[in-house]
């Protein structure tokens, strides 16, 4: 689901760019420090599963979990996302350094949307917890491959053409993601329901003397 360098027209590249700094600032704000560890867990996590590539056709497939990414860091999704991108760019060729404006927002506004809706409809039992986190898992792919064809179609290519490869080519991983992100936020719902717990950090009053 990567775009490579040179796709992209240079209007959109350096938009993603902007759009993309704004987010991961924003995100490192909301960021506090004790949620460090979490959050390198999961960029770990992101990172090796993006990965690992399967063919499919003229393309190939691979986990992205922005939806169980979301659930687990709600704001500092993006921060999350960008890091991975970053180094899969640097280190393995993975999407190309033009592209990594969009590649983020691509991946990491569907993040943070997962993360607004699952802390929103979580409810507060386990099997709640765990259904809506295969909706987000599932959801958060399917947003992505959405957003990938609209960012495709600004090169030239046919919007619907390319919106169906991209979902048929990722309905395998759609469900898988759905699974896996259901299995493993039920199972912290029961051992260790304090990581479901997000919220924006607000920013500090001034003390008045």
């Amino acid at each position: 689901m990567h775009i490579s360098d040179g796709v992209l027209p240079v209007f959109v590249a350096i938009g993603g760019y902007v759009a993309g700094f704004g987010l991961t600032a924003w995100s490192a704000r909301q960021t506090r420090s004790e949620e460090m560890p979490k959050l390198a867990v999961m960029t770990a996590a992101f990172f090796v599963a993006s990965l690992i590539h399967v063919p499919f056709g003229p393309t190939s497939v691979h986990l992205i979990i922005p939806g169980l990414t979301g659930a687990l860091l709600g704001p500092s999704a993006f921060l999350s996302i960008g890091l991975g991108l970053l180094l899969q760019s640097l280190l393995f060729q993975f999407g190309g350094l033009t592209a990594l404006g969009a590649n983020a927002l691509m991946m990491g506004v569907p993040a943070l949307f997962c993360g607004w809706f699952f802390q929103k409809f979580k409810g507060s039992t386990p099997s709640r917890q765990a259904l809506i986190g295969g909706v987000v898992g599932a959801a958060g792919t399917a947003l992505s491959a959405m957003i990938l064809a609209a960012l495709l179609v600004t090169g030239g290519e046919d919007f619907f053409g390319v919106a169906k490869i991209a979902l048929a080519a990722h309905v395998a991983v759609i469900i898988i993601e759905g699974t896996v992100s259901a299995l493993t936020i039920g199972f912290l719902a029961r051992v260790k329901p304090a990581l479901l717990m997000h919220s924006l950090r607000r920013p500090r009053r001034p003390v008045h003397g």
